[in-house]
């Protein structure tokens, strides 16, 4: 399943994504993180110190590359220039397993503290006021694009905060998202207009309450979000230590906390798997941003990408991985 964690700036989205990613592969499931926040802080959720996290490899830095491997030898897409953050798999396209080896997974996941973590990357000093972040973001649609999860596999993702996860079809690339809502009006605000966008395209959105004190943050969040409310985690000593730099083992988490993580893994087995609305969604977006861009630049009709015969499923995936 491949998962989401939206919301506001500082709700704890990150905080979440990353202990969310430590209590699956602490139960033995094969794991992905990929960090696609602009802020960069999910390798420091999962424990890495700051001189590790500088070291990990960029997603963003090797868009050639991660192109190159993709496309395989798929007869639509002649080099890896033609190649947009948004085109699909096809026919000839490699895919990619969550836990399975290949070329791109050796030269830039990670291991960090049990979890396999790969970065977006931040913004270097010559992106500064000329480059838009979204551009480097575009990496992990084109993994999540081609990355077919297999049943009991997870993909964790950290995205970027608010609603500028809009800005390309990346939020369509889930089986659930998990938005963190803290009990403040600022909080259901960013919510709201979550949701607003998302449902249009059959998004399926779960709030995760957070910082939670008492009872009446409880009532607040019931009253706003509803029956989206999905669980809620209160304030952590587990967590502020985490943040002083003092890292502890994900079982030291408080035993209320840990069982809301399990109800999450939980809701997130039980939703379904649905490949056709998969392709079909992202062959809707790399049309329109082929319509709005992406053909100019490229110099040809990018729709000339979708393979409308190919969808990723199970017999799909088995065929691609062998290959």
């Amino acid at each position: 399943m491949k998962v989401a964690f939206v919301g506001k700036g500082g709700s704890g989205k990150t905080t979440l994504a990353g202990l969310f990613a430590r209590h699956l592969a602490a139960g033995g499931a094969p794991v992905l993180a990929l960090d696609a926040d602009i802020n960069q802080h999910l390798a420091a959720a999962l424990g890495a110190t700051d001189d590790e996290a500088v070291l990990l490899p960029a997603l963003g830095d090797h868009l050639p590359e991660i192109k190159e491997y993709l496309r395989g030898d798929n007869p639509r897409i002649p080099d890896a220039a033609s190649m947009v953050k948004t085109t699909p798999p096809g026919r000839g396209s490699r895919l990619i397993g969550v836990d399975r080896p290949n070329p791109l997974y050796d030269a830039l996941v990670r291991d960090v503290h049990g979890v396999r973590l790969a970065v977006t990357g931040p913004f270097a000093s010559e992106d500064l006021g000329v480059a838009c972040y979204h551009s480097k973001v575009g990496a992990v649609e084109l993994l999540l694009n081609h990355l077919a999860d297999g049943p009991g596999e997870y993909v964790v993702v950290d995205m970027t905060a608010g609603a500028d996860s809009f800005a390309s079809g990346l939020f369509t690339r889930f089986d659930l998202t998990f938005l963190v809502c803290e009990p403040t009006v600022r909080s259901v605000g960013v919510y709201r207009q979550y949701t607003g966008y998302a449902r249009d395209f059959g998004v399926e959105v779960k709030v995760i309450g957070n910082k939670v004190d008492d009872e009446s943050d409880v009532e607040f969040l019931r009253a706003e979000v509803g029956d989206d409310l999905a669980g809620w985690v209160s304030r952590s000593a587990f967590v502020k230590a985490a943040e002083r730099g003092r890292f502890q083992p994900i079982d030291a988490l408080e035993p209320a906390n840990r069982t809301v993580l399990a109800d999450m893994r939980a809701r997130l087995d039980a939703t379904g798997k649905d490949w056709a609305r998969y392709a079909r969604q992202a062959a809707e977006f790399h049309r329109r941003n082929a319509a709005a861009w992406a053909s100019e630049r490229v110099g040809a009709d990018l729709t000339e990408q979708i393979d409308l015969d190919f969808i990723i499923n199970p017999a799909a995936i088995d065929v691609a991985l062998r290959s």
